[in-house]
């Protein structure tokens, strides 16, 4: 199965990555871009899994290492092959 694994910015958190891309679109003329926030997809091969320890698994990884739980939510979506 695959995991896909989108980290993101909490909200509230400064993002000064998405603001310099949204300057540049703004600059290239796309002055319809509001707000730009970047993040992060991790897409991960798991095997000879279940769903379940699948699900266990990535949320520990998440937390322990993938994000910075702080500053960072996650989100992911398992995908069987």
């Amino acid at each position: 199965m695959k995991a896909k694994i989108y980290i993101t910015l909490k909200n509230g958190i400064h993002d000064p990555q998405g603001q310099a891309v949204q300057q540049s679109l703004h600059t290239l003329g796309f002055d319809s871009v509001h707000d730009v926030r970047m993040g992060k997809l991790l897409e991960l091969d798991l095997q000879d899994m279940e769903k379940e320890s699948a699900e266990a698994t990535i949320e520990n990884m998440c937390k322990k290492l993938l994000a910075n739980t702080v500053i960072e939510d996650f989100r992911y979506e398992i995908v069987e092959t």
